[in-house]
């Protein structure tokens, strides 16, 4: 396995995990139940999950100066 390979292990790895997140906050709004404390903390999560995917995907996606 490459270098290449390991990072497109880990960016599946972070979409499922941020995909994963985004249902679970979504299941928890939707009833109503969730602590507003706890679904902003998800929230942050999420967001950071998705600064990690656009940097592993800037990584993989090679520069192109036209």
């Amino acid at each position: 396995m490459d270098a290449e390979d390991v990072l497109r292990a880990r960016l599946e790895g972070l979409r499922r995990e941020h995909r994963d997140l985004d249902e679970a906050i979504g299941a928890l709004e939707a009833r109503g139940t969730g602590d507003p404390l706890t679904i902003r903390r998800l929230k942050k999560q999420k967001l950071g999950l998705k600064d990690q995917i656009r940097i592993l995907e800037d990584r993989l996606t090679p520069d192109i100066i036209a």
